[in-house]
């Protein structure tokens, strides 16, 4: 699997450079292309409850202002608006918070570890188009 955000420009256009990348470095290694619309963490602003288990604060109830459903991938920036989120749903103050914030890859990798595939995700046309290419994928090395 090789992942690569679509940034700015479409899809298609990332999927087709890494389908040049792979068969430039490693022809005919089989592949997946993983795009997310915009960034990896528009996927994991959907799951308030992940984002408040991975935040150290499971009960809270501060208002976290997450978008619903697809607007995620409309978020200008998704990393910091995740940053902020988890910072926010801490509820942590000062120095405790600063070494919150540190972790901040560390939080990622645990919501990515989190993520339920059939969760609020599935809402989104990227992590779709993920597990359609996923699938596809596995069909053929099933051959």
């Amino acid at each position: 699997m090789v992942q690569r955000d679509a940034d700015r420009g479409p899809a298609q256009d990332r999927r087709d450079e890494i389908e040049k990348a792979v068969n430039t470095e490693r022809p005919g290694l089989r592949h997946v292309a993983v795009v997310p619309v915009r960034m990896l963490e528009a996927w994991l602003l959907l799951d308030e409850v992940c984002l408040r288990q991975v935040a150290e604060n499971p009960r809270g109830r501060i208002g976290l202002e997450l978008p619903k459903g697809a607007a995620a991938e409309n978020i200008a920036d998704p990393k910091q608006l995740l940053k902020d989120s988890l910072a926010r749903a801490s509820e942590y103050k000062g120095r405790r918070l600063a070494q919150f914030q540190k972790r901040f890859s560390q939080h990622r990798l645990r919501m990515l570890e989190l993520l339920d595939p059939e969760g609020p995700v599935t809402c989104l046309p990227s992590w779709r188009n993920f597990v359609e290419d996923l699938d596809a994928a596995f069909k053929v090395l099933n051959k």
